[in-house]
Formats: structure tokens, C-alpha cells, sequence
């Protein structure tokens, strides 16, 4: 039975309630989950399907409730301001999400089926658990090749967009659509008066209109509100026009929307990070892989390494440079890290780049072939140490201690949906030279 058709806020709060019961009782479940950064864009493509998804579940569909899954732990939203940002437009908040916490106690393999969104391959202790129980996959990153277990009747579409959650929309619209027109027809002759038709068709609208209003929010953060050339495709002009529709289907809801102001306070929420700590700064946008007996990991920031760098010195005396170097490693340390990258992309007479790179020795070929290979590909210029050391210069492989170096990256273009692939390629390459 499809999950009657309700506000948001109620939906989340019945699955995650489902998926406590679901463990207590070794009952099926139908996880979807976005990628471990879990990014805002990430956090809607999951509860967007999932919700659609509930109220018109495909025929056979392994269960008819499908639970979105945010990929931390529920401490770690609080490193995301932009979600409660997102939040109020949608009359939900964290306490209705499951997180990681909701799963520590434990879900047997078999009983599970996965749909991934804004990723392809599911990653670390989830991956290694339930990979072989994945049924969909909606993502925009390069393909890994990601086989869906047979039979199943959810999609596998994997395709250059500006937000996942733009493919969301594309895909499950007619869903939604025809779940409305069954919707009214079956609440109609239930009640047989007009007035209570157009009654539950304005609630309805409500509700449609906020769920609406949570996905859009998300795809203007993703194309910086529709206008990044170089990001934005067709999948996303329709995805906005569509919710936006929606929104101005509820009186109530359109009254408050503008699309600006609300692109505005997002972003601006985003950029608060002042009051974070140098590792929280960097794992609140962090991804890692596994290739050939090496983990790389990228942490994507929103302040420049001059920020970071006296985040990690703390008004230390102790030589800069080595201080930052030295918290890097840390970092690195914890996670098991042989290869570890920052991207920074921030506002700052205009739009700008920087990268920085740090590898044990094991890592350090591929450093080296990385370097050479990107300077012209990313139009990398070596960044000055300055802001790190208070010395002129720039930054080089040294031979003491870890291999280290950092550019400004011209080619503002290249994020790390780009950069990400083609470390782990050249990491898999040196893997196998003799």
C-alpha cells in the first residue's frame, strides 16, 4: 500500500519511525541515500525520491515505503547551517531525518534494497555491507559502473546536470503527477461535496508546494541560482520551472517565495564557517575512496587557504607553515588517509580556485604525476606560501616530511566532480607501473 499522501514533515517522521521498527523486527526496507559529503543537493535528491517514490511506488516494488537516509551521523548537521536555512521553507527540521545513528544498531544485508543518489558507488563501511543490494542509482558524477541488482523496476540514469535533485524531478514527475489526478479523483468520491474537494486540494498544495520548495532550493544553490553557464543544463531549467510551478499552485506558500532572497540567505548560511573548528571545516564537505591499496580524500571548502591556515595555527608561535602541515596530517592520520586534496572555492574579487595537496610517500608518485599532468589541463599556478609561512615563494614538493604543494586554479570550472576522477585515475595507474 502506497504511503498515504501527507505533509513532508509527516512523511519523514513515519520513516524514520519505519526504520526503527524495521531493525527491532528484521522487517524489509528500502533505503535511499545520497553521498557521504552529504551536501544539501544530496539531502533533497534522497528525500524528494523517497517521498515521490512513497506516495506511487512502482508494481512489485520491494517495499511500499522507501526511507531517504542522510549519510552522517546526526551530530554532524550542525555543520550544515544551510540546511536548517532550507529547512523553515519546508516546515521540517534535523530531528525528522534518519542519519547513520538510526542504522548503528544494525540491518541485515538481505532484508535491505538501496537506490543511490548524487553518487554511483556506495563508499566505506555502507559499501562494503550492502553494495550487492543496490536496485537504482540517480547521480550526475562521471559512472563507476555500478551494477543494480536484477530484477528490480527503479531507474539507473547517471548524466551531466547541475543537481542530482534536477534528475530527481525529471525522472519521478510523471509519478507525482499521476499520484495528484488518483489523489483528487479517489478524495472526491470519497466525499462527494465540492467544498471538501477544494479543501483538500489547497492542503495537498501545501504540502507539494514545500516539498517543492526544499528541492528548488537546492538546484539554485548547485547552478548559483540558474545562472553558472558551465553547470547548468536543460534537466535543470525544467527541474526549477516545474517546482516553481508547484509553489505557485499554493496561494499560501507562492505569497512567501522569492527566489532570489531565498537563493541569498541559503548560500549566505553556507559560507558560515567561521565558528568551526579547523577539522570540522574540512570534514563537513569530505569524500573518500579506496584505490589500489590507497585512500585519497577531498574536502571541498568555502574560504580560501589563507582562512584555513590560520584556523589551523590558532595563534600558534610555532613556524607556520609546519603547523599547517602538521594539522593536515593529523587529519589525514584519523581517516587513514595516503592522499589527502582541499578545494577551495571562494568570493573574493570575483569567483576563485585554490588547491592544496598533501601525500605520505606511498602517495607521492602520484602527487607528482598529478602535478605535472593538471597544471595545463586546470591551468594551476604555483600559490604563493606567504600566507602560510609569512616567507616569499611558492610552495614545492619538499623533501622533508610529507609531500605537499598548492596552486591557485585558474580553471574555476573544474570542481571536485572532475578533479576527484582524475586522482583516483592516475593513483590506479602508478599502482601498476613495474
Amino acid at each position: 500500500m502506497a504511503f498515504p499522501h501527507n505533509s513532508l514533515r509527516a512523511f519523514l517522521s513515519r520513516a524514520k519511525q519505519s526504520l526503527s521498527t524495521v531493525i527491532a523486527q528484521s522487517q524489509r526496507c528500502t533505503i535511499v541515500v545520497g553521498n557521504e559529503s552529504a551536501d544539501l543537493d544530496s539531502l533533497t535528491a534522497s528525500i524528494l525520491y523517497a517521498y515521490i517514490r512513497s506516495l506511487a511506488p512502482p508494481p512489485n516494488a520491494f517495499t511500499p515505503l522507501y526511507i531517504p537516509l542522510l549519510n552522517i551521523p546526526v551530530a554532524d548537521i550542525a555543520l550544515r547551517p544551510e540546511f536548517e536555512q532550507l529547512f523553515q521553507h519546508a516546515n521540517i527540521n534535523a530531528s525528522h531525518l534518519a542519519s547513520l545513528d538510526d542504522i548503528s544498531l544494525g540491518l541485515n544485508p538481505e532484508y535491505t534494497r538501496w537506490i543511490l543518489v548524487d553518487h554511483n558507488r556506495l563508499q566505506g563501511k555502507l559499501g562494503e555491507l550492502f553494495s550487492s543490494q543496490i536496485i537504482g542509482i540517480i547521480d550526475h558524477h562521471e559512472d563507476e559502473g555500478t551494477k543494480i541488482k536484477v530484477p528490480s523496476t527503479e531507474p539507473r540514469v547517471i548524466e551531466k546536470c547541475g543537481s542530482c535533485t534536477s534528475l530527481v524531478v525529471r525522472t519521478l514527475k510523471f509519478s507525482w503527477e499521476g499520484h495528484m489526478e488518483s489523489s483528487a479523483l479517489s478524495s472526491g468520491a470519497a466525499h462527494a461535496q465540492g467544498d471538501s474537494l477544494i479543501n483538500d486540494a489547497s492542503i495537498t498544495r501545501t504540502w507539494d508546494a514545500q516539498v517543492a520548495k526544499l528541492a528548488l532550493g537546492s538546484i539554485l544553490i548547485d547552478t548559483v541560482n540558474l545562472t553558472a553557464d558551465q553547470k547548468v543544463e536543460q534537466a535543470d531549467k525544467d527541474a526549477a520551472a516545474y517546482l516553481e510551478a508547484k509553489i505557485k499552485l499554493s496561494p499560501q506558500e507562492a505569497a512567501q517565495w522569492d527566489r532570489n532572497k531565498i537563493f541569498q540567505e541559503i548560500q549566505d548560511a553556507k559560507q558560515r564557517i567561521d565558528d568551526l573548528s579547523f577539522e570540522d571545516i574540512l570534514r563537513k564537505d569530505f569524500k573518500k575512496w579506496d584505490e589500489a591499496d590507497l585512500s585519497l580524500g577531498i574536502s571541498s571548502v568555502v574560504k580560501s587557504l589563507s582562512f584555513l591556515a590560520d584556523k589551523a595555527i590558532r595563534g600558534s608561535s610555532e613556524d607556520r607553515e609546519e603547523t599547517f602541515v602538521t594539522a593536515i596530517g593529523d587529519f589525514m592520520a584519523a581517516r587513514n588517509l595516503d592522499m589527502f586534496c582541499i578545494m577551495a572555492a571562494f568570493n573574493s574579487e570575483g569567483f576563485q580556485r585554490e588547491l592544496y595537496i598533501q601525500a605520505l610517500s606511498p602517495a607521492s608518485a602520484a602527487a607528482n604525476t598529478f602535478a605535472n599532468q593538471a597544471k595545463q589541463e586546470m591551468r594551476l599556478e604555483d600559490h604563493s606560501v606567504a600566507a602560510l609561512s609569512g616567507k616569499p615563494g611558492a610552495m614545492q614538493p619538499s623533501s622533508e616530511g610529507p609531500w605537499r604543494k598548492m596552486w591557485n586554479q585558474k580553471d574555476v570550472t573544474k570542481s571536485r566532480k572532475q578533479v576527484a576522477p582524475m586522482l583516483r585515475k592516475i593513483i590506479a595507474a602508478e599502482a601498476v607501473k613495474p
